[in-house]
């Protein structure tokens, strides 16, 4: 990695965020087991991917599965919230998350064909760009541009457990305003909302949800945006109003009725994908546009989704 680089990191982020990702990423991009919220990562095991995938060609379902990749839905969710300032309503997000966008490149060009006419008035993305979890990001970064040149602005982001801080200044240099344990407010005239984002909680746990909720008015709307929903008790216990997440791809690989597997996650199993609730805290789960480990979705399609805002 360049000085260049790391220079842009320090300004960007502060030395401390930017030395503490980097030394993250060195000690743990590539390990299976580790200490911390998980111990056992297969999305490093990269001969476990293969075992998967030769399973499914035996079984018959790998090509069916790799054909649901393309089928993307649509989904639109409301959320109410009482104290929405009236100049919010109808207040519409796109989300997109888990990306992968390096993976399939046919799933890409349909999730940009559905989203280039939408209309929405801003768009939100919850991280997972790459493909791998390490190594060379060059190809999803240009993925990523070609994506975001179909996206209406403003457009926010976060990062996932398979991308990497070295990324940072080429996301933003496309637009996307990546929130690090920060947050921004979104107005409407006199109005406001805050919109937050935190860093990786899930592999590198980087983040920190106080100082992203820093400066935010106790009464005001507030949003997070988080790669993944196992910090749902967090969000809430700091009087988040809203939070969108990805990562568990619904399990991606299914049971009928779209019961998952697993989710790879530490959190209850209702939290996995689509609305959920906890205590006062509105979350949805996106099951995502792209897929990980194996290019296959059973029982599981993948989605983008528009949130409404409404007040009630």
């Amino acid at each position: 990695m360049t000085e260049d680089l790391i220079a842009k990191l320090e300004e960007r982020l502060g030395p401390l965020h930017a030395r503490q990702r980097l030394g993250l990423e060195d000690e743990y991009e590539r390990q299976i087991f580790h200490r911390g919220r998980h111990i056992f990562h297969v999305e490093n095991w990269y001969s476990m991917h293969g075992l998967i995938r030769s399973t499914l060609k035996l079984s018959g379902l790998y090509w069916l599965g790799r054909r649901n990749t393309t089928k993307l839905r649509l989904l639109e969710n409301r959320i109410r919230l009482a104290h929405l300032p009236p100049e919010f309503e109808g207040y519409t997000v796109l989300h997109v998350t888990d990306l992968h966008v390096d993976t399939n490149v046919a799933a890409m060009d349909r999730m940009i064909e559905m989203v280039k006419d939408l209309d929405y008035d801003a768009c939100v993305l919850t991280g997972d760009y790459r493909g791998r979890t390490y190594g060379p990001y060059d190809a999803a970064l240009e993925g990523m541009s070609r994506i975001v040149s179909h996206l209406r602005q403003p457009v926010y982001g976060v990062l996932g457990n398979h991308d990497s801080i070295r990324m940072l200044p080429a996301l933003e240099r496309m637009g996307i305003r990546m929130l690090m344990n920060e947050s921004i407010a979104l107005t409407r005239g006199e109005a406001k909302i805050h919109l937050a984002g935190i860093d990786d909680a899930h592999f590198f746990h980087a983040d920190d949800i106080e100082l992203a909720a820093f400066g935010i008015p106790h009464d005001n709307v507030s949003i997070l945006l988080s790669h993944t929903p196992e910090v749902y008790r967090g969000a809430a216990f700091a009087d988040f109003d809203v939070m969108l997440c990805g990562h568990t791809h619904g399990g991606q690989i299914c049971l009928p009725g779209e019961i998952p597997i697993t989710l790879d996650s530490t959190m209850p199993r209702h939290l996995g994908r689509g609305a959920w609730k906890f205590r006062d805290l509105t979350g949805y789960t996106s099951v995502g546009a792209g897929t990980s480990i194996v290019d296959v979705r059973l029982n599981c399609p993948p989605e983008v989704t528009l949130h409404r805002f409404e007040r009630g």
